[in-house]
């Protein structure tokens, strides 16, 4: 084995539901030798991560293992810290959305990884998932401008409940979940964003009493376009139209069909589409439709798990083939540019020019 093939060593950082999916792939690929997990208190590990001690600091095991790749799956506030310390002492980066939580934040891993020759990848899942990337040609085929209707609710208690508190200690739900689906309108329109209107609600005590667990906000850009996004988290979320995945042109319209019983805290529902229909606007010399919907199906889409194994194979490639990432992380500053925008238009109660 040459020096360029040998595994890739990685520090695992964060073993809460995304941060065990990618070490659980990371432990898959052969590309890559786990070196050391970290998290602040001990869990129960996948049986492919049996015999790894989880370690308490990530300052302390990026000291003394100094990995190849440092990928870093904690809380969104130390998501920047980690990232610009794990690369200025020679590691790659792969850190879960949002990149950080601030701009700033977010252009300084970025200028961190231009100063040190490093890889960032930002864990954007849909942009690994084949549905998605379909409906986004497709999206694309229609042509502009477009309206773009989305959003992502989930009804969550116990754990999932928990945890979405501890999320909404630094972010909240439109930020956190928000960013994926900005990032997929921008992919789709090549439009400049220029304004953001936001507004939230915060319905439950057992949040900060300056967080709110529900918003929506909407992003006009320079072409005309027009997006909406919606998330709220919590025991008293609706399992109505949680799942809402429309793009309309003046030609037509994709849509994601989800089945009745999926259900909003199931972590597969948020990235498996079940069914992509497409519908022409063409209408014949009668004043009808020339064509019937097209139903594309996704009934053989990769899982949650399968999903992170495309996410970390990318970030190997990436790694190994010099891929250029500026695009990637440019992408990644501009979605939560927008998200963050959207959340101070929620807390002043004003439009926000970008």
């Amino acid at each position: 084995m040459t020096a360029d093939q040998a595994p890739i060593r990685v520090l695992v950082a964060g073993l809460g539901n995304m941060g065990m999916s990618h070490a659980k792939a990371y432990a898959a690929n052969p590309g890559y030798e786990i070196v050391g997990l970290v998290n602040r208190s001990q869990v129960a590990l996948h049986e492919s991560l049996r015999g790894h001690a989880i370690l308490p600091s990530f300052d302390e095991a990026l000291s003394e293992l100094k990995p190849d790749l440092c990928s870093i799956n904690t809380y969104s506030d130390s998501h920047a810290d980690f990232a610009v310390k794990a690369m200025e002492s020679g590691s790659h980066v792969f850190v879960e959305k949002p990149i950080a939580t601030t701009v700033r934040d977010a252009e300084r891993v970025v200028a961190c990884a231009r100063a040190n020759d490093r890889k960032v990848v930002v864990g954007y899942i849909l942009r690994h998932h084949p549905s998605w990337i379909r409906l986004i040609e497709e999206a694309r085929g229609l042509g502009g401008p477009y309206v773009f209707r989305m959003n992502l609710n989930q009804q969550s208690s116990g754990r999932t409940w928990e945890t979405h508190r501890r999320l909404m200690e630094t972010t909240p739900p439109i930020v956190d979940c928000g960013v994926h689906y900005v990032d997929v309108m921008c992919q789709i329109t090549d439009a400049r964003p220029v304004k953001v209107r936001g507004m939230g609600l915060r319905l439950t005590d057992d949040i900060a009493p300056d967080m709110y667990n529900y918003g929506h906000f909407q992003v006009l850009f320079d072409d005309g376009s027009v997006g909406w996004y919606e998330a709220g988290w919590g025991p008293m979320m609706s399992e109505t139209a949680f799942f809402v995945k429309d793009v309309i042109s003046p030609n037509g319209c994709v849509s994601i069909v989800m089945n009745k019983g999926a259900k909003s805290d199931d972590h597969d529902t948020h990235t498996k589409t079940q069914l992509i229909r497409v519908h022409s606007a063409q209408m014949g010399p009668e004043g009808r439709f020339v064509r019937p919907d097209t139903d594309l199906s996704m009934a053989d889409e990769p899982g949650h798990d399968e999903l992170c194994e495309r996410e970390q194979a990318f970030m190997l490639k990436a790694i190994r083939e010099n891929i250029d990432l500026t695009r990637h992380m440019n992408d990644a500053v501009q979605s939560l540019r927008i998200c963050l925008a959207a959340d101070e238009s929620v807390r002043s109660g004003v439009e926000i020019n970008l």
